[in-house]
């Protein structure tokens, strides 16, 4: 399996944990954004809003964390992806990217599990009959 492909059949917790994950990677992507904005803000202008954006994209970026370690733990990406997935916090813009990857994976998580049920049910309903 290469880093950009989706595991399927996820047990539900690590489609929760993927959840979680994907849901703070786009408020982080979006504080780390407005941190730059105020940083340039703060050069050019008396406006000084960096110590109270530091401190938003502190706290989000430390919640990516520690959900990118549980969904790693969880989903046992391969190193490669779970460094892919890490990198792209650090990026400017690359919480948009994880936030797409991780939607693409979680479906599939969700998609395998569904399938799962129904093939259960069907068992179910055949050695009843």
């Amino acid at each position: 399996m290469s880093i950009l492909e989706t595991p399927t059949g996820l047990p539900p917790k690590s489609v929760s944990a993927l959840r979680r994950l994907r849901l703070v990677s786009t408020p982080e992507a979006i504080s780390f954004l407005v941190l730059l904005g105020c940083s340039v803000l703060k050069r050019t202008s008396e406006f000084n809003a960096v110590p109270v954006m530091g401190a938003v994209h502190g706290v989000l970026f430390l919640m990516y964390l520690l959900f990118w370690a549980d969904a790693w733990n969880r989903v046992r990406w391969p190193l490669g992806r779970a460094a892919l997935i890490f990198v792209l916090a650090v990026l400017p813009t690359g919480g948009f990217f994880a936030d797409r990857a991780l939607r693409r994976e979680e479906e599939a998580g969700v998609i395998a599990a569904r399938a799962r049920k129904e093939q259960d049910a069907r068992r179910v309903n055949a050695e009843r009959q």
